[in-house]
């Protein structure tokens, strides 16, 4: 191992030590300077789909993808309000960026199937399904479709979408990345009770438990589609200063807030997931500033084989996928 490769790792250790650091703004800026100015690959002629792309994260990954020259597809809520200002917004970063906007809400099941829809009929091929959308709910509340909202937008929707676009994911060898949250280190697998029925419910515990669930699914889908070119990554971004943040988490952002990340920081890792020759083929795996992590730091954590399973069945049977899922 060179040199420069030893020191580098022990810079990272030392960040990893220290979370406020490695998380926030400082972390980035010292990990950014071996990553180089330029776009991480080449998307020319290639589709990705960012959900949750209106602000945000979501909003600098579609950028990021932009410049990388894919025609970015927005997953957007509010098509014709934030959706078109986002275009805008990204055509306005990126000269000549081809950007197509479709309604998605992932907490609704129906809202997912009619986007695979049209993703199928515009795009035989899709090469990165990002999915970034997510909630932290103050309250539990349930989605259209009577499954609590976290759950529904951060994990169903997610699998309900990727089941949905199989055939155009195997037809571009596509990259799914999942965007998930370092709190998800502080909680295990929830299958006992995951929509909150028999806990008080508790907002920012729901949102780690189940971008927990978002880590497993990741796993789980490398696994099941490792013989068709696809493959699944999940990252987390760190601390980032986004109006989510600002609205689910405010006294956080406020003691915070000089050492958040910008979205470009947080987005780089899902970018360079989708985009780079470098990690090609690589699946299953959790990513923190372009460098593979451990997906638990506490042993209690840890969920049991079984209970693995029934996060999948549980998405299965909630999901109700089968021959109406088929674009």
């Amino acid at each position: 191992m060179k040199l420069r490769d030893l020191q580098r790792r022990a810079v990272d250790a030392v960040l990893e030590g220290t979370v406020a650091l490695a998380y926030g703004k400082p972390g980035w800026l010292v990990r950014r300077r071996r990553f180089g100015d330029g776009p991480p690959g080449d998307m020319r002629g290639k589709v990705a789909i960012v959900t949750g792309a209106t602000r945000g994260i979501g909003l600098a990954a579609a950028k990021g993808l932009a410049r990388c020259g894919a025609t970015v597809v927005l997953g957007c809520r509010d098509k014709m309000g934030r959706g078109e200002a986002a275009r805008a917004e990204v055509q306005r970063a990126v000269s000549r960026a081809e950007v197509e906007v479709l309604e998605l809400d992932v907490s609704s099941l129906d809202s997912v199937r009619q986007f695979a829809r049209q993703v199928a009929v515009g795009f035989p091929a899709v090469h990165a399904l990002v999915h970034n959308a997510g909630v932290l709910e103050k309250a539990r509340r349930l989605s259209v479709d009577g499954v609590e909202l976290t759950f529904a937008t951060n994990v169903l929707g997610g699998f309900a979408l990727t089941r949905a676009l199989r055939r155009q994911l195997e037809a571009g060898r596509g990259r799914i990345v999942n965007v998930t949250s370092g709190g998800m280190y502080a909680r295990r697998l929830e299958v006992g009770d995951p929509m909150w029925e028999r806990r008080a419910f508790d907002g920012v515990k729901a949102y780690a438990e189940t971008k927990r669930a978002q880590v497993v699914l990741s796993e789980q889908w490398g696994e099941h589609l490792a013989a068709t070119g696809i493959t699944s990554n999940a990252m987390h971004p760190g601390w980032v200063d986004t109006p989510g943040v600002a609205e689910a988490l405010p006294r956080f952002r406020r003691v915070m807030k000089p050492l958040l990340r910008d979205g470009e920081g947080g987005a780089d890792t899902i970018v360079w997931l989708a985009a780079s020759d470098e990690v090609r083929g690589v699946t299953g795996q959790l990513f923190f500033d372009r460098e593979p992590r451990r997906t638990h730091v506490l042993p209690w954590t840890r969920a049991t084989a079984d209970e693995r399973q029934a996060l999948w069945e549980l998405c299965e049977r909630l999901a109700r996928y089968g021959a109406p899922w088929e674009t």
